[in-house]
């Protein structure tokens, strides 16, 4: 069992999304009549292996438009952190204050078409690992064979590329050390091959030339932090798909949609 953590922080000068779309919080835009962070609680709470849940937030106010999350929080259901500037910063608190010495898994609250079964399947092959942290990642040919047309920043491997799913498990007490590490490389994140960089010259030369597979640059990452990292390939195209702009939530939003149609019909 995990203890489940959802990052509803903003980063500085985050909301104009929040702005475009006249929501109070980035995290409670809208979609398809669900704000972003309730889908994600509500997937958290449904999951088999999520127990215990908390919420970073920087205004925690902001949560009182919402009034299920209210009450979940009013009945204990739901416990509120306070978010430090960056979300890697935010996970590192909760490891040393809240949840120390407990195995976390970590999801955002901008993952909108986030399920349960997604993080039970990550919860499951996370907890079946002997590694202190895992990452979900998603393959481009799974994400490709959904949304052929979207926008994504894939990290290029030998062997294919590969998109973060927004998901993190820790699960040991040196799972901290590749917290810090997230916290040293999060400024990369949009530039998987500076990440890479950051790691060495021969690692990014390896990079370059597409000689590091996958295993082969967690191994490599896992010596930078100090931790046993390890990645787990998600078979969602849909745990690849956050909001980070107008076209992501468009994105988002058209694929609710065709799932609400899907489950109508089936029922």
């Amino acid at each position: 069992m995990f203890t489940g953590l959802v990052l509803a922080g903003r980063r500085p000068a985050s909301d104009a999304l929040a702005g475009v779309w006249g929501a109070q919080h980035r995290a409670l835009i809208d979609v398809n009549g669900v704000p972003m962070l309730l889908r994600v609680v509500r997937a958290m709470r449904a999951a088999k292996r999520i127990g215990r849940l908390l919420v970073t937030i920087d205004e925690p106010a902001a949560l009182e438009a919402v009034p299920e999350l209210g009450r979940l929080v009013a009945d204990g259901a739901l416990t509120l952190h306070a978010s430090l500037a960056t979300p890697s910063r935010s996970v590192v608190d909760v490891l040393e204050g809240p949840a120390r010495g407990e195995p976390v898994l970590v999801a955002t609250a901008d993952h909108v078409l986030l399920r349960s079964e997604m993080i039970d399947h990550f919860a499951e092959a996370s907890a079946s690992e002997s590694a202190d942290a895992l990452v979900g990642l998603v393959a481009e040919t799974v994400v490709r064979s959904r949304f052929p047309d979207a926008t994504r920043t894939f990290l290029r491997l030998r062997g294919g590329g590969y998109k973060g799913a927004n998901l993190f498990a820790f699960r040991t007490p040196e799972a901290r050390r590749a917290a810090a590490f997230w916290v040293r490389a999060e400024r990369f994140r949009k530039q998987p091959w500076r990440l890479v960089g950051a790691l060495g010259p021969a690692t990014l030369l390896l990079f370059a030339l597409h000689r590091l597979d996958l295993d082969a640059a967690f191994d490599r990452i896992s010596r930078a932090a100090g931790a046993r990292i390890r990645p787990i390939a998600l078979p969602y195209p849909e745990a690849a798909i956050d909001v980070d702009r107008p076209a992501d939530l468009a994105l988002a939003s058209r694929a609710l949609a065709e799932r609400s149609d899907l489950e109508t019909k089936i029922q």
